[in-house]
């Protein structure tokens, strides 16, 4: 079975009742689902610099932006209709401190499959989050 490693990012900004997370769509392809910020770790790539690349490459959003607060959970996913994969996937928290839109798109830049893509992201209050795609939102229990 072959061991693909992933990166998530649980972005937040609020508090308590008032906590918001950020999620995006595909604007080509909406049938993906709602989504976090995440992906492949490369080879030879630390996982938290992949962590910062993806979220860079997806949202837009710089490092110096966010705060790490911490690794949130380690897991394994196994795609539907997949039985020779399986995602590691690492999740961490980090809370963005720059200026908050509520919603912007985000053209993907770089070498990657992601390429020319548009994300469209936005902050949703946490308590009305949508279910995410590929089950993204198990560990949000452990950030609220």
């Amino acid at each position: 079975m072959q061991v693909k490693r992933k990166v998530l990012a649980y972005i937040t900004t609020g508090i308590d009742l008032e906590l918001k997370l950020l999620i995006f769509e595909q604007r080509n392809v909406p049938e993906a689902g709602w989504q976090v910020p995440g992906g492949t770790i490369e080879k030879d790539e630390l996982l938290i610099d992949a962590l910062y690349r993806e979220i860079e490459e997806e949202t837009g959003i710089k490092r110096e932006h966010l705060e790490l607060n911490g690794k949130v959970n380690k897991r394994n996913y196994f795609p539907e209709n997949r039985e020779d994969v399986v995602h590691e996937r690492t999740i961490f928290h980090l809370t963005y401190t720059g200026e908050e839109k509520p919603e912007w798109d985000n053209m993907v830049e770089g070498d990657g499959v992601d390429r020319g893509m548009i994300f469209h992201c936005k902050w949703i209050p946490v308590k009305d989050l949508p279910r995410l795609a590929a089950e993204q939102d198990t560990e949000i229990d452990f950030i609220t």
